[in-house]
C-alpha cells in the first residue's frame, strides 16, 4: 500500500518511519514527518522550580495562526535567531516539544499516532484531534516577555 505524502499529495513509501531510523530520513521523508500542530511554534516557559514544560498562547512572530505554518519557512533559522531547526540528535533531547511531536516519538522508539497525516492521509486530522493549535494565538510581537507568564494556557495531554 502506498500512502500519500501530506505535505505535497506524491507518492510515499510505506511507512518509512518504521523502517528507517530518523537520521537515514531523506529531506521528503523528514519533512513528511511533522503533523503541522504548530505546537513548536509556540512560546513555552520552564518552571525554574519544578522544571515542567507550560506552553503559552504566544506564537513566534513567523508563525501564522490560520495555516499553521511559517510565514519564511526557508529563511527562519537566520530572521528567528532562537528558532530551532529539528535534527535527529534534537529529537532525542528537546524535552520541550509536545509528546505528540513525531520526530520526539519516533526517537524515543514509538509509532505515529493514529491521527497522524501520513497514517490518515488528512492534514486536518491534526485538527480533528485537537492537538492543533488555536487560531487564537497571539504574535510575540505583541506581548512582552514579562507578560508571558500571564499566557500559560491550561495543559492539555497530547500524547
Amino acid at each position: 500500500m502506498t500512502l500519500k505524502n501530506a505535505h505535497n499529495n506524491s507518492p510515499n513509501q510505506a511507512r518509512f518511519w518504521e523502517e528507517k531510523p530518523l537520521d537515514e530520513m531523506n529531506r521528503a521523508e523528514w519533512e513528511s514527518l511533522c503533523d503541522g500542530c504548530g505546537r513548536c511554534c509556540l512560546v513555552v516557559l520552564r518552571d525554574d522550580e519544578t522544571d515542567e514544560i507550560h506552553e503559552t498562547d504566544v506564537a513566534c512572530r513567523l508563525y501564522d495562526c490560520k495555516t499553521r505554518q511559517c510565514r519564511d519557512y526557508q529563511n527562519r533559522a537566520r530572521l528567528v535567531p532562537d528558532c530551532v531547526t529539528m535534527t535527529p540528535e534534537l529529537a532525542h533531547s528537546l524535552d520541550w516539544m509536545p509528546a505528540s511531536c513525531a520526530y520526539r516519538r519516533l526517537a524515543r522508539g514509538e509509532g505515529l499516532p493514529d491521527w497522524h497525516p501520513l497514517l490518515t492521509g488528512s492534514r486536518q486530522s491534526v485538527v480533528k484531534a485537537g492537538i492543533a493549535t488555536s487560531a487564537n494565538l497571539l504574535s510575540e510581537e505583541e506581548v512582552h516577555e514579562e507578560d508571558l507568564p500571564d499566557r500559560v494556557r491550561a495543559q492539555r495531554n497530547l500524547g
